[in-house]
């Protein structure tokens, strides 16, 4: 049976745009669940600015408590050198940078050009490579903009391979907004897979349509085994409105294991760890699977 990698963003991309604070001890227990149910790569924070971002503002505490050398990879978000300063310091092996497909998107989320954030990222790629530090590199709004509409998919290919170029390992292609279908999803995987091999390209869908899971069933059809989920759907866009929250991660394994897939993850215990956080946040999980299994003692 084929292995299917979950990279999940719960913690950093799903947590980063709630509005209640949420508590270091309730983080730390969140990323143990995940953990103790399997996932073996776990996006543990942000080295953002605390003004803009003020749930990532305890990143660095996050990291302390958490084993960095392990056989679990805690990545963390570096949008600048400063950013990497501050990963260097706390140790980690593994840094994501972040562009986009959409002037008006890199604008707003950024404000740089699409230009401008890939010579930013130069410094930090090669800074971060010489201290053997990984890179993975994410692109967001590869099917539609909130701003500008439909996104061109030869213009995802050309961000995309400036990542690639650049070393990031693998690249991460965000629908950010939920606007993608199957067709749209595979226009644009076609495009991307001519500059970068499929073997290097992850699937970030957001649920906003309904259309994540088919999208990810197309992904998985065309060669992809990379996916990015955050448990119990947590997360949107703050640049995007009306952007609900990325695919469930419990959804994606109940896809993946009822298609013969392997995951490594105990689906039970992943579905614990949504009602646990969903329970923090006052709220039931986002996912169909949670939901429809229930909530377990304990």
């Amino acid at each position: 049976m084929t292995h299917i990698n979950i990279v999940e963003v719960g913690p950093r991309d799903g947590l980063q745009n709630e509005k209640q604070p949420v508590p270091l001890a309730t983080k730390l227990e969140l990323i143990q669940r995940l953990a103790a149910s399997g996932l073996s790569t776990i996006e543990a924070g942000a080295f953002v600015s605390p003004k803009w971002v003020p749930q990532m503002a305890d990143s660095l505490a996050v990291l302390q408590a958490l084993d960095l050398h392990g056989t679990i990879n805690y990545p963390v978000l570096v949008p600048n050198d400063k950013g990497l300063d501050a990963a260097l310091d706390a140790g980690v092996r593994e840094i994501a940078v972040f562009g986009a497909a959409s002037e008006a998107f890199s604008q707003k989320n950024i404000n740089a050009s699409i230009s401008d954030s890939l010579q930013r990222f130069e410094s930090v790629m090669k800074r971060a490579l010489a201290a053997n530090i990984r890179v993975r590199g994410y692109v967001s709004c590869v099917v539609g903009c909130p701003y500008e509409g439909t996104v061109a998919p030869r213009k995802v290919a050309e961000v995309a391979k400036a990542l690639y170029e650049m070393g990031c390992y693998e690249i991460s292609l965000g629908d950010t907004i939920g606007v993608g279908t199957p067709n749209t999803v595979t226009d644009m995987l076609d495009a991307v897979s001519e500059a970068i091999p499929m073997s290097r390209l992850a699937g970030h869908f957001h649920d906003t349509y309904g259309m994540a899971i088919a999208n990810i069933h197309t992904a998985l059809q065309l060669g992809v085994h990379t996916f990015d989920s955050s448990v119990a759907g947590l997360g949107g866009c703050p640049y995007a409105q009306g952007a609900s929250g990325n695919v469930a991660t419990e959804d994606v394994v109940y896809l993946l294991h009822g298609l013969g897939y392997r995951t490594g993850i105990d689906l039970a215990a992943l579905s614990d760890t949504a009602w646990f956080i969903a329970g923090a946040l006052g709220r039931e999980p986002g996912s169909k699977y949670a939901k429809a299994r229930g909530a377990r003692a304990g």
